[in-house]
């Protein structure tokens, strides 16, 4: 495990039954998993930022493998991805990036069984209560339209102006009853992650 403090882990699951006035034929779920971690630089500039990397790396797993399960699906059924976080005010938003981007991603796909496609996010700093719509699209072709998504994560209680919000998405599904049209699930060569 990497050195890491959380103070809780918050998961919320949507599944949608209806949209729009009229049912989805399969329902779909989507989970969002957050963590709320201690921000070892917060009130200080760290030139090194490996020690967040590799707090990305673990919980690329450890969140993922919480979605998938409060979803129950396989992995290979989940079918869009995000990520984001929250960075409370004593830290600075390259905290954030360092646990997002360097290493979080392959342990992320490697718990989903798939993952050509980059891994969306988004980050900001705020205190508790701060929202953040962690944007989604689907994992293995980033232009398939009708997985352009978004979803909320918020905790009234995070991020301490000490602590860091990270939050994973995962979905089972696209938007219910698509219809705009572009590039479909079933017409995807999944060679280069956009198509």
């Amino acid at each position: 495990m990497a050195d890491v403090e959380i103070r809780k882990i918050v998961t919320t699951v949507e599944e949608i039954f209806a949209e729009g006035f009229c049912k989805v034929d399969k329902p779909i779920k989507r989970c969002v998993v957050a963590a709320v971690i201690k921000n070892p630089f917060a009130g200080k500039y760290q030139e090194d930022l490996s020690q967040l990397m590799d707090v990305g790396e673990y919980l690329g797993k450890y969140l993922t493998d919480i979605g998938v399960k409060a979803m129950g699906v396989k992995p290979e059924e989940v079918e869009s991805y995000g990520k984001g976080a929250i960075i409370g005010i004593a830290g600075e938003l390259e905290h954030g990036a360092a646990i997002l981007h360097p290493k979080l991603g392959k342990p992320m796909r490697e718990a989903i069984a798939g993952g050509k496609a980059i891994i969306p996010s988004a980050k900001k700093a705020g205190g508790p209560g701060t929202p953040l719509d962690v944007p989604l699209h689907y994992k293995d072709a980033a232009f398939v339209r009708t997985h352009y998504d978004a979803i909320e994560v918020k905790i009234n209680d995070a991020p301490h102006p000490d602590e860091i919000v990270v939050a994973l998405a995962v979905t089972d599904g696209g938007r219910p009853h698509p219809r705009i049209g572009g590039l479909q699930k079933s017409e995807i060569k999944g060679e280069d992650g956009l198509r």
